[in-house]
């Protein structure tokens, strides 16, 4: 699979400068389950074959869909990659303006900004992403983990040496995550349904 992706920055169009809204940005399983909600109401029907995926954290939230794939039975390799980029491209054009209303919308209520990506065929395409800066102490023995990185040329920085870090860590610890995050949103909903802190 095939995998494009813009510079990271805000999201398209940078929707939704004013940081005020109606809703509290919130955490947790709760918090996600009505951002979900509230995009699977606002998206229009005929976007996607499928709901789509929906990731949340404190800062952003991801929409990836899935669009139908328009290769045909026997098209080469090369023909299909370029039928599903061409079919992204002609979606990225055609959905703009919503999907920059519906950004809006969701930064002023939600309080995170909003970026869109979608998968057809073999290839997935992140149109916006954001980039956060994430402060973090680190022993000697961390740092020149870092620096060996830099040194051999696998990272330009030392940010740049940890975020591949991270990145490494999530594809190889993939399946252990998925099982982690599942036990903390369960753990969320056993909160959510505890009596009130107020």
């Amino acid at each position: 699979m095939s995998t494009r992706q813009e510079e990271p920055g805000t999201a398209e169009g940078e929707p939704g400068e004013d940081a005020g809204g109606d809703a509290a940005p919130g955490r947790g399983a709760g918090a996600a389950a009505k951002v979900r909600a509230w995009f699977a109401g606002r998206l229009p029907a005929g976007w996607f074959t499928a709901p789509p995926d929906i990731q949340v954290d404190r800062e952003e939230i991801t929409i990836v869909g899935t669009l139908a794939d328009p290769a045909a039975d026997g098209d080469s390799e090369a023909e299909r990659a370029a039928a599903a980029e061409s079919r992204i491209r002609r979606f990225r054009e055609e959905t703009r303006s919503r999907r920059i209303e519906t950004a809006r919308e969701a930064e002023h209520r939600f309080r995170r900004k909003v970026s869109w990506g979608v998968t057809c065929g073999t290839v997935s395409e992140m149109f916006t992403t954001l980039s956060v800066p994430v402060m973090t102490r680190l022993r000697q023995s961390e740092r020149r983990v870092l620096d060996t990185l830099v040194d051999a040329g696998v990272a330009r920085s030392r940010s740049d040496a940890l975020a591949w870090c991270v990145r490494l860590t999530g594809e190889n610890t993939d399946a252990w995550l998925s099982r982690l995050r599942a036990a903390l949103r369960a753990v969320e909903e056993v909160r959510d349904e505890g009596p009130s802190a107020h």
